[in-house]
């Protein structure tokens, strides 16, 4: 299956975004937080993962990025709670983003590798669920980051680290 093109998509104030890619080139301008003001404002288009995922970005500032989302029973695995790739996709998108919002204009980055611990299940009973990820340390060409996610109550339901590579666009 080829992946969809990647398209800038401009929304009016006020409309519903609809979900799509951004072609790299067209962003390569905009440092990291003027990427998320212009996802925030409608100018980009929520990423697709978080339509099919029920999660969305809530909050962005330099060296932060908090996700929030609720799992659904679509997401159970065969024993009847939310499968773990729930978790790691929360967390991965905070974490990687925490890094995205300290890139230059001309900067990108990429995930090298993430450790997810699991530390309470999840089900469709769980309601809204929010991952922060906040950066630990930015470098030339690697970035590092830790997120946290957590139930209503605050209560942590798992935890991770990222490595991610750092370049020139």
């Amino acid at each position: 299956m080829t992946p969809p093109e990647p398209r800038r998509v401009i929304r009016p104030a006020g409309a519903a975004a609809p979900h799509g890619v951004v072609d790299p080139a067209e962003v390569a301008h905009l440092s990291g937080l003027e990427f998320f003001e212009a996802w925030a404002d409608g100018r980009l288009p929520p990423p697709p993962i978080g339509k099919t995922l029920n999660f969305a970005l809530v909050e962005a500032e330099y060296g932060r990025a908090v996700f929030a989302g609720e799992p659904l029973a679509e997401f159970y695995n065969p024993i009847g709670s939310v499968h773990g790739s729930y978790a790691a996709a929360l967390l991965d998108s905070a974490m990687g983003c925490a890094v995205h919002t300290c890139m230059a204009a001309g900067q990108a980055y990429t995930t090298l590798e993430y450790k997810i611990s699991l530390v309470r299940g999840m089900t469709s009973r769980t309601g809204r669920v929010v991952a922060e990820g906040r950066i630990l340390q930015v470098g030339r060409r690697v970035a590092t980051a830790e997120g946290r996610l957590t139930d209503a109550a605050g209560k942590l339901l798992a935890h991770g680290t990222t490595t991610c590579l750092v370049f020139e666009v």
